[in-house]
């Protein structure tokens, strides 16, 4: 208790001094060292605190602007003038500038240090097992693309879109393009191409199912083809129709497709407008094959007979004689012309009857004939054109062309 006397009654000492040194304008900081003595009075008081009348002086000399620490000369027994008690500008800054310890920090930091880190090999109950649920792991190799439709943000898309994937994987290496595109990067634009262009948002899907390829293409080569078929006087609705009922036609580069029409409009001595008039009704004659097309000109004009100008009537009235198979036009033509005696402008005439059905044909023709009504030249009564033989439905045929039930019709199928 002496010596805490004893150490307050030295300290106030050294206060009264500091405090006489001071300017008017450190009135307010030796207040607060003025306030901080009193808590050190109390604090005296008590013997088992010493410890924290220590740590209260050592705060005091962080606090108080004025140094409360006896001079120099003051442990000699002399006192210097109150000028030299005063700190210098850098103690003040050093004084200001240190921080007080964070007791709140150390101790959470303490806190953290308790928790030991976690390690893949910490075992765990079996309860805790059961309720951790594992991704599924994407297969490094597929025969389909369903596998990946839950990995894929993309493939997710496309099928919401319409695209059969299951038709797309039949398609070479198609699968393996789609699972490389990013849908916002690279599809986007081209859905959005195909928009302009006129393709319907309900046939998006179906026209990607069928060219998947053209999400690989430049999409300043996509609008070149378009704005070079603009420049042939193909209007805005004929691009429309001819892109979406031949999907790979924009696959095709200006020069293929140049040389496309110019292939039609000389093999065939056709004007510019009835060759663009030719491939707007089946555009795919600019995408397949030459060869069949080729094939099926020497057939209509060596094999069958037909003189130049019959074939350019038969080909701009039924553009699909083209591409039909080369066997199912000699069988049709034979049956036609050798059996029910159709002479060749007749069927110049009517060449929609090469699309028919050739069993359609041969029933309908053995049912008139089993009636006496086989009439198929203009000049004599009950004239049956070939047009209404192929084309109307069996009742319509069998109650305006036949006379007859369709009932009977059925019965006479049955004993051929």
């Amino acid at each position: 208790m002496a010596l805490g006397v004893r150490q307050l009654s030295r300290w106030c000492c050294l206060f009264k001094t500091a405090r006489a040194a001071e300017f008017p304008r450190r009135r307010r900081s030796c207040s607060i060292t003025a306030q901080a003595c009193h808590e050190f009075v109390s604090l005296a008081l008590r013997p088992s605190r010493n410890y924290i009348l220590v740590w209260r002086l050592q705060a005091c000399r962080h606090v108080s602007v004025g140094s409360c620490s006896p001079p120099d000369s003051a442990k000699d027994g002399s006192f210097s003038s109150p000028e030299s008690n005063l700190p210098s500008p850098v103690e003040q800054e050093q004084a200001k500038a240190k921080p007080l310890p964070d007791l709140n920090a150390e101790i959470l930091y303490e806190d953290w240090d308790d928790v030991p880190p976690s390690s893949a090999l910490e075992e765990i109950s079996e309860e805790e097992a059961v309720q951790i649920i594992a991704e599924p792991l994407l297969p490094l190799q597929s025969s389909t693309l369903r596998d990946y439709v839950d990995h894929s943000e993309t493939l997710a898309k496309l099928v919401h879109l319409g695209v059969d994937l299951s038709q797309v994987e039949k398609r070479q290496k198609a699968g393996q393009l789609l699972l490389t595109l990013d849908f916002e990067k690279d599809i986007k634009k081209i859905l959005l191409f195909l928009k302009d262009v006129g393709v319907e948002d309900n046939q998006l899907g179906k026209f990607l199912t069928k060219n998947p390829y053209i999400l690989a293409e430049d999409l300043e080569a996509l609008e070149t083809r378009v704005a070079y078929l603009k420049s042939k006087k193909f209007g805005k609705a004929e691009i429309a129709q001819m892109v979406s009922r031949a999907p790979y036609l924009l696959l095709f580069s200006v020069e293929r497709l140049d040389n496309r029409l110019g292939f039609f409009k000389n093999e065939l001595g056709f004007s510019v407008k009835k060759t663009k008039d030719l491939v707007i009704r089946l555009p795919r004659l600019l995408t397949g094959k030459l060869e069949p097309v080729k094939e099926n000109l020497q057939v209509c004009q060596i094999e069958l007979g037909f003189q130049r100008n019959e074939i350019q009537e038969i080909v701009f009235k039924t553009p699909k004689i083209l591409t039909a198979s080369r066997n199912k036009l000699k069988q049709t033509f034979d049956y036609l012309h050798n059996i029910m005696g159709i002479p060749h402008h007749m069927l110049t005439r009517f060449p929609q009857v090469f699309n028919s059905r050739l069993l359609r044909i041969k029933e309908r023709h053995m049912f008139l004939t089993f009636l006496g009504r086989a009439q198929y030249d203009p000049a004599q009564p009950s004239y049956i054109s070939l047009d209404q033989l192929v084309s109307l439905p069996d009742e319509v045929f069998c109650t305006e062309i036949a006379k007859a039930s369709i009932q009977d019709f059925e019965k006479f199928l049955k004993t051929l």
